[in-house]
């Protein structure tokens, strides 16, 4: 009995202890919802409308000559009253029916669907839903929003806020990322600098910090400018030449890179596959890669370069030292051959004449001469298995192989480009400090982090990693170099009347099915850089398996190094020789059509969010580039050298945003 009455008290006061429970949050609610209901109202209201009134400005990305490459426009946030709509389309039916209130809100979202491009039923869900908040679209330019403004309907408000545009649509789009809904960087430039973009990170301590905290007064926060070391002429020589591989070779992949070899200096860079930043959304994210960064491969014949110049350096070899090639050599299981060993034997030949052959043969004997551990010391002070630190986001480190686990076979085959695996950046990197005298430098794209009012906050400098090689060395290699392109595989990159230094690569790749090097599948590729004895730009084409009769780097790759070397140097008042055969013409000296352009007639009065397309005929590329980036407008170049078409015409209004197509010409020059 007395066990019985303890689990009745204890029941009890379970049953009590809940109900005071409830009974406390029962109170709370009721005080919540009604004693401080008006309160919480206000303090709702004051936190939205802090955050419809706090708007973000993220500054601009322009390229060396201040051509606009990334900018914040104006624009607009829309969101609707679900319930002040219904509240307005009751009283002005009081007898309306369930049945002609949902009529009416479908009218009402047929008109706004067809404004912004949506469709009629997802805006018709979300005006009828029973809340008092709902979003109905996101960055919206300022046009559009003036049109749904017109229409005046209850319970359709709107919230200021910046929308990211890229003038130039695909050009360096995997360059400078994108930009999400929240305002913030996910990839690229827009990602690493998010921060500064955002003004969220405080440089020093400057007038321009002075004038952000005046915005932040008035709620407005605007980011810092980038101005980049790229170069929208080099950079569409790049573009250009990515096109002529596509649509020449139709391969997987492709990628250009182009570098100042002494500074370290990005001046061109692009990849296909490609995307336009404007329109991202539906984009797949391998599209969006970087792959001058972000590829790891077996880099083949070109790596042959940094094997050359370690062996050089050890004293393992000299130009003239002499090696055996009968087309083939046995290392343990694997009989090594070089390119064109089914065409003819070389025999006895000087370690420059392997070069200017691209023989492995040659090179799997330099690189047993220089040992594994010798030959890892240079990998690694090259900066091969490590990142380059590049200030981009995306950038992969590559992989070498498990030093324990190299033997003499792979030895042999990592000589000459096979087992290990690299980056583009990596290998130009490596390659850029062969070219200037032996000191490698850190990549990078920034070269300085402005305010709005120009200040200049930060610089950023050339950084020497170290000295991997001597000047002798680089010296030696670069005449190595040079002779490939003037009398071995790198002839189709010569110039006349200038030294280019060059190397082709043509790698087997991996077959996935098999595991094994394929017979089919080839990543060709070619490196170059010039004046060979004061190198002002090096250049590296890679083409993942092209389609083509012939498939090797130097015929395939090697024409696209010329080319851009080529209208660089051009470019830069290098002079090169009167009678160099060309298809690109020089991008800089061009002299405008339209100095003292004619004054444009607007068709119409523009519009809030609408601009006056300028009349662009006459000028360069990059003159071109600068006039739309002003207005806030995209566009898409085909050609070289001066505009002699553009459409839209000069004078029409046409949205901010929109895109501008130009064709140039050399012959109005």
């Amino acid at each position: 009995m007395k066990r019985e009455q303890e689990y009745f008290f204890r029941e009890w006061f379970i049953y009590i202890l809940l109900s005071l429970i409830a009974l406390l949050i029962f109170s709370k609610l009721f005080y919540l919802h009604i004693i401080n209901a008006d309160e919480l109202k206000a303090r709702g209201a004051t936190l939205r409308d802090n955050n419809q009134t706090m708007i973000y400005e993220r500054g601009m990305i322009v390229d060396a000559q201040g051509t606009i490459l990334a900018k914040s426009v104006a624009a607009k946030d829309i969101y609707a009253d679900p319930k002040a709509l219904t509240s307005y389309l009751t009283n002005k039916n009081k007898n309306i029916t369930s049945q002609e209130l949902t009529a009416a809100r479908k009218d009402i979202a047929a008109k706004i669907a067809l404004i912004l491009n949506k469709d009629d039923k997802n805006i018709l869900d979300l005006i009828s839903k029973d809340l008092s908040w709902v979003s109905l679209a996101r960055q919206i330019d300022l046009d559009k929003a003036n049109e749904i403004s017109k229409l005046q309907i209850p319970g359709i408000g709107f919230t200021d806020t910046y929308k990211r545009i890229y003038p130039a649509g695909t050009m360096g789009s995997s360059i400078l990322g994108i930009v999400n809904m929240a305002g913030d960087g996910v990839e690229g430039l827009e990602y690493s600098y998010n921060e500064e973009l955002n003004g969220e990170k405080v440089l020093k301590t400057s007038s321009a910090n002075n004038a952000k905290e005046e915005q932040f007064r008035n709620n407005v926060q605007t980011g810092y400018n980038l101005s980049l070391t790229l170069d929208s002429t080099i950079q569409h020589l790049v573009e250009q030449e990515l096109d002529s591989i596509i649509k020449d070779t139709h391969p997987a992949r492709a990628v250009i890179l182009a570098m100042d070899p002494k500074s370290g200096k990005i001046l061109g860079m692009g990849s296909r596959p490609t995307f336009d930043p404007n329109a991202f959304a539906n984009t797949k994210a391998e599209d969006r890669k970087n792959l001058a960064i972000g590829m790891i491969y077996e880099p083949g014949s070109t790596f042959k370069i940094i094997t050359g110049a370690a062996a050089l350096e050890e004293g393992v070899v000299t130009p003239d030292t002499k090696y055996n090639d009968p087309g083939y050599i046995v290392v343990g299981s694997r009989k090594i051959t070089n390119w064109d060993s089914d065409q003819k034997a070389h025999g006895l030949i000087p370690f420059a004449d392997g070069m200017k052959l691209s023989s492995n043969v040659v090179l799997a004997q330099v690189g047993q001469s220089l040992g594994k551990e010798s030959f890892y010391t240079y990998l690694k002070s090259f900066g091969f298995g490590s990142k380059t630190k590049i200030d981009i986001a995306g950038e992969e480190q590559g992989l070498l192989l498990n030093i324990k686990n190299v033997k003499n076979l792979e030895l042999s085959t990592m000589s000459f480009g096979q087992a290990n695996l690299v980056t583009p950046i990596q290998l130009l990197t490596g390659i850029c400090a062969v070219a200037n005298g032996g000191n490698l430098m850190q990549p990078y794209i920034v070269d300085k982090i402005t305010a709005k009012n120009g200040e200049v906050l930060q610089t950023n400098k050339p950084k020497m990693v170290g000295q991997v090689i001597s000047p002798t060395t680089s010296k030696t290699m670069t005449d190595i170099l040079v002779s490939v392109v003037d009398n071995g595989t790198g002839s189709r990159a010569k110039i006349l009347g200038v030294k280019v230094a060059g190397k082709t690569g043509t790698a087997q790749k991996i077959d996935p099915k098999t595991g094994q090097y394929s017979n089919t599948d080839y990543m060709v590729s070619f490196v170059g850089y010039a004046p060979a004895d004061d190198p002002k730009i090096a250049v590296l084409v890679i083409i993942d398996t092209p389609k083509a009769a012939i498939v090797q780097g130097g015929t395939l790759s090697g024409p696209h190094v010329k080319e851009i070397i080529e209208s660089t140097l051009q470019y830069y008042g290098i002079p090169v020789s009167a009678g160099t055969p060309s298809n690109i013409v020089n991008l800089s000296d061009l002299t405008p059509a339209n100095d003292n352009p004619k004054t444009v007639t607007p068709e119409n009065t523009p519009g809030e969010g609408e601009v006056v397309v300028p009349n662009v005929i006459g000028l360069t590329i990059r003159q071109a580039g600068e006039e739309l980036g002003k207005k806030n407008l995209r566009y898409r170049f085909a050609g070289t050298g001066l505009a002699t078409k553009q459409f839209p015409e000069p004078g029409k209004v046409i949205n901010q945003g929109d895109t501008v197509e130009v064709i140039f010409s050399a012959g109005d020059n």
